[in-house]
């Protein structure tokens, strides 16, 4: 077979598998997001990794996140935080820029859940 041959199979068997490997974190691009939830002012946040979108409501602590779904258009993420508190969120990509986010857990020991919309407005710069 020739390196030509063989190059272009390689590249054709791989491509399948880069398309598996999208995900909605790479999707939803990092910068200024606007987060607006029915009853609450919309509040903008300069987001670095679009991860945290999904602890929104621990979005002022640090906390360990971990993916539990990743399917490029939807996913699922789990996280805990100190002194007890816990999240899980489920993200739906509406748009590149625009997340639908179903979030519950313990915030401050009392139960939480809700739904916000996301959306992203642009890079970053003093809001």
């Amino acid at each position: 077979m020739n390196a030509i041959l063989k190059a272009f199979l390689c590249a054709l068997v791989a491509l399948p598998l880069a398309a598996a490997s999208a995900s909605i974190f790479t999707t939803a691009e990092p910068g200024l997001w606007e987060v607006s939830r029915t009853g609450s002012q919309p509040v903008k946040l300069c987001v670095g990794n679009t991860a945290m979108l999904a602890q929104f409501e621990h979005r002022n602590t640090r906390c360990s996140r971990s993916i539990i779904r990743d399917s490029g258009s939807a996913a699922t993420v789990h996280y805990t935080c100190p002194g007890g508190d816990f999240g899980q969120s489920d993200l739906r990509l509406v748009t590149p820029r625009s997340l639908s986010i179903e979030t519950q857990g313990i915030s401050g020991a009392a139960p939480f859940k809700y739904t916000i919309q996301a959306r992203r407005l642009g890079n970053c710069q003093n809001h």
